[in-house]
């Protein structure tokens, strides 16, 4: 199947107004492609169905599900051509406009970061995560056309273009895998600190992004500790997410438990709510003075079926005969995404404030966020 072709039957979906989804994991060239027969808003109860999940920050609201059992899956191998680029006029008017709409949200996102410095300095708070969402005017509304550039723009990220009638239309390009398993073995990360790519992969870390770090990690192993075992900490490293840098550590290890509790305990991460998480969370919901909807919850596939071999030499075909069909669950964070609309795209963004936050290096962080994912508009 070529690229054409299947961009056009999710284009087909997309015009007929019934639910897909298009997405590619990290480092891969395989595209894949859940379409659903009906418009019906499918829920998961438990994460025991077999599909595709799209989930709120707000984890007390609903998962949405998109079933295998109701829609065709398509998948093809995606080569990368160019972008073409947008007319320089209408980029001007965009970013002049931005620029208006900047200056009203910047006060109002510094004082935020101030109230939250003030609640870690006061106690109960060690971490929180604030965000803010900036509407920019789009000059290119077609779905498919800035999927594409996602993927050219960002070939180590989960990228995806999620659809629903009676939801919305959202993108992204997100660093962050939440959580992934195959068959009892699974993988998770903490993610935390950022900086703007200056040519160098191996930066220096400040105090402030290196102690962050060493929140998220901690706080990630204390909640596994219940339902897995054999858990394993890799080095910290640094990974490269379009223009920006982040700290990322790699935790692995045995499930002892079912794939509902395990995200229970991860989500939200301190990486996008904060600790302790319930105080974070309830900061978050009380000032941010905006609704998350889907930006830094969770989406992927969740129990799908996979053949894996012992060997991997295709040509031993008596041994290829112990191959095994596991259950495999793939779930990311919602990072660096936006919501569409015919006539605007809605980017969220945020970053996560310690006792030696600064405000206004806060907001330069979240504008920085900003303009790697006004790159693909």
């Amino acid at each position: 199947m070529q690229t054409s072709e299947f961009l056009e039957i999710a284009q087909n979906h997309f015009d007929d107004a019934l639910p897909f989804v298009l997405y590619r994991k990290p480092n891969a060239s395989v595209i894949k492609g859940v379409f659903q027969d009906d418009d019906i808003v499918y829920t998961s109860k438990d994460l025991t169905e077999s599909g595709f999940v799209f989930a709120p920050f707000n984890a007390e609201k609903q998962t949405v599900l998109m079933p295998f059992s109701v829609s065709e899956t398509l998948e093809y191998s995606f080569v990368i051509s160019e972008v073409t680029e947008q007319n320089t006029r209408d980029k001007k008017e965009v970013q002049q406009e931005s620029e208006n709409v900047l200056n009203d949200a910047k006060d109002f996102h510094i004082n935020l970061v101030a109230k939250a410095i003030k609640g870690i300095v006061e106690g109960g708070l060690k971490k929180v995560v604030v965000s803010r969402k900036e509407e920019v005017r789009l000059t290119e509304s077609n779905p498919m056309a800035l999927f594409e550039r996602l993927l050219a723009k960002y070939p180590t990220a989960f990228v995806y273009c999620w659809y629903h009638p009676k939801i919305g239309l959202w993108l992204g390009a997100t660093p962050e895998t939440l959580l992934s398993v195959t068959g009892n073995r699974f993988t998770t990360m903490a993610l935390a600190g950022t900086q703007a790519y200056q040519g160098d992969a191996n930066p220096d870390w400040k105090a402030k992004e290196t102690e962050e770090q060493q929140l998220v990690t901690d706080y990630l192993i204390a909640s596994l500790e219940s339902s897995v075992s054999n858990i394993i900490v890799a080095a910290t490293k640094t990974i490269k997410a379009g223009s920006l840098l982040h700290l990322s550590t790699k935790v692995s290890g045995v499930l002892n438990s079912d794939l509902m509790e395990v995200v229970k305990a991860l989500h939200p991460t301190p990486a996008v709510c904060g600790l302790p998480k319930t105080i974070a969370k309830q900061f978050i919901l009380e000032n941010e003075n905006y609704d998350r909807e889907f930006y830094t919850g969770f989406l992927g596939e969740i129990n799908s079926k996979e053949k894996t071999s012992r060997n991997t030499n295709r040509r031993n075909v008596e041994n290829n005969a112990y191959a095994a069909i596991k259950t495999v669950s793939n779930l990311y964070v919602n990072l660096r995404c936006m919501q569409l609309t015919d006539v605007k795209a809605s980017l969220y963004v945020g970053g996560g404030i310690t006792k030696d936050s600064i405000a206004e290096k806060e907001w330069e962080e979240t504008v920085n966020k900003t303009e790697t994912m006004k790159a693909v508009l």
